[in-house]
Parts: C-alpha cells; sequence; structure tokens
C-alpha cells in the first residue's frame, strides 16, 4: 500500500477551517497537526498491515492520514464529536476501503466488535479520558489476552510516567500495577506543547503498551484492584494499617496472618511492593484472606 500513490489531500488547517473543527476543552482536544510528529507516530506502532487498526478520537484526522499513508489496511476510527465527521468521510472516500469511521463515546464501545485480530490501537487519547480509556482496555485484556496485540497511545507525559513506574518512586501507584500487570509500557517519546492545537499547558508522552501473553503473575482483576486502591489510597500508611479498608476479619483479628501467607513485611508501604507482591496479596485475600472468610463481591 504504501508504494502506491498517496491521494492528495487538503491541509489540515484548511480542513479545520471549512468544517468550523476549533478544538473544544469539554472533549479534552488538542489536534496534532505536525505531519512529521503525526507520521512518527504512525511509524512507531507495529505491522499497519494486518489485522484492524483502531485510532480514538481522530478528531480532523491528522494521525489518521499518517496511518494511512503508512499503510493501515483497515482503519477504524471511533470519534464522538459529531462535526468531525465529515472531515473523516472525505478522508474515507480519499481511501476507498481502508477507513471505517464510526460516531460513538470510546468508553462504552467494544473493540472485539471493530474487527477480526490482531488488533491495535494507536490514538494521541483526548486527555480527560485517557486513563478511563486505558483501564477499559485492560479490563478487556484481563479477560481475554488475545483482545489487544498492541497499543500506541499518546498521554499526558504525568499519566505516561504513572504507567512505567516502579516501586520506591514517586509516580509508581495503581495504574502503574494494573498496566504492568498485563502489559509491558515503553516509553517511545515526548511531543511539546507547542506542537499542538492549541497548545496544552503540559508535555505528551508517546508510549508503547504491549499486552503480556499472559498476566506478570496469577490474580484477580476485581481482587487486585481493590487490594491497590486500599493500599495506594492510604499510600503513606503501613500495609497492616492501610489494608484494613478490605473488612477482611483474618486483618482485624490476627493482622499477621496475611502477611506470614505472602512473606510481605506487615510494616512496608505501598509503593514498596512490587507488581509481583500484590498479586500475591490478591490471591490470599480472594481465597479468604489467609484463613479467614472472602472478600464480599471480590
Amino acid at each position: 500500500m504504501t508504494g502506491s500513490a498517496e491521494p492528495s489531500l487538503p491541509p489540515l488547517r484548511e480542513v479545520i477551517a471549512r468544517y468550523g473543527l476549533g478544538a473544544r476543552k469539554a472533549l479534552g482536544q488538542h489536534f496534532l497537526l505536525d505531519l512529521n510528529l503525526t507520521g512518527r507516530i504512525a511509524r512507531a506502532a507495529p505491522d499497519l498491515t494486518q489485522g484492524t487498526v483502531i485510532e480514538i478520537g481522530p478528531g480532523p484526522g491528522g494521525l489518521t492520514r499518517a496511518l494511512l499513508a503508512a499503510g493501515a489496511t483497515r482503519l477504524v476510527a471511533v470519534e464522538k464529536d459529531r462535526r468531525c465527521l465529515e472531515a473523516l468521510a472525505e478522508l474515507a472516500a480519499a481511501y476507498p476501503g481502508r477507513l471505517q469511521v464510526i460516531e460513538g463515546d470510546a468508553l462504552e464501545i467494544d473493540l472485539t466488535a471493530l474487527g477480526p485480530a490482531p488488533r491495535q490501537i494507536v490514538s494521541n487519547l483526548p486527555y480527560n479520558i485517557s486513563t478511563a480509556l486505558l483501564v477499559n482496555w485492560l479490563t478487556v485484556l484481563a479477560d481475554d489476552p488475545g483482545a489487544l496485540s498492541a497499543m500506541t497511545l499518546m498521554f499526558q507525559k504525568e499519566v505516561a510516567d504513572r504507567l512505567v513506574a516502579k516501586p520506591r518512586s514517586r509516580a509508581y501507584g495503581r495504574l502503574s500495577v494494573l498496566t504492568q500487570w498485563l502489559c509491558a509500557p515503553r516509553p517511545l517519546f515526548d511531543i511539546p506543547p507547542q506542537a499542538f492545537t492549541p497548545p496544552p499547558k503540559i508535555v505528551s508522552t508517546v508510549v508503547a503498551v504491549t499486552p503480556r501473553a499472559a498476566p506478570l503473575a496469577p490474580a484477580s482483576l476485581a481482587v487486585l484492584e481493590k487490594v491497590t486502591a486500599a493500599a495506594f489510597g492510604q499510600r503513606r500508611k503501613m500495609l497492616r494499617q492501610s489494608l484494613k479498608s478490605l473488612g477482611l476479619k483474618s486483618l482485624t483479628r490476627d493482622p499477621a496472618a496475611l502477611f506470614e501467607a505472602t512473606g510481605i513485611t506487615p510494616t512496608a508501604r505501598a509503593e514498596e511492593l512490587s507488581v509481583e507482591d500484590f498479586c500475591a496479596l490478591a490471591r490470599q485475600v480472594a481465597s479468604g484472606g489467609a484463613g479467614g472468610p472472602s472478600l464480599a463481591g471480590a
């Protein structure tokens, strides 16, 4: 596909002006119009010619153009902003049979229904829902590790730092644990604010989030979420205190039981534990907290 002649397309700024596509703060929109940067993101993704490529929030289609030019043969773009649909339809017409535009809320879309595997997501995510979207996709991967083969995503740098953070660092938290349990995240490159229209107040980072063939360690996502919420919800407290919010009778009756079963020091704090440590705690909680009754609703 990349060897064929590319269609002649109008400049993105002209498209934005013609369709009245001023970025809306309420939708977390910051349009990336720099062709060098959109091309770099497209090139950072794995093979675009296989399976289904999914883009969330394409806006006027800057990254969409780059993905098609880089060889995407089946690209599905999910856009909530109805103002962008005509511009994207124009782009779909320029690449017959290769771009499908779906009007909808990405938080409610079933990814597996968008096209055949392998499926990968390549997106400049809307800032205001980027974390919620990622957590949704992690939930999908927890049930079906083969649902996605790759994710090449742009986040605020602060969020990207949390995804890749290691224990004993300030950025390490719930999102670090849940992401690294199911995926191998790797920062690729930063994008400065001035590259966007309008420019945000922060630096952005493109991250390769590669789903693992199997989770890093056995655990239930529902229980792992509860354990990490309790631990990081009071991150400055020792685990023997912070985990009491789980309501486990074993912690009330015998605070040492859970930690003896996992080999984790009860005086440790959440930021000191590895992903595998949290999985060990989640397994014990799911089994009844080392002798106590099971966690209700887990």
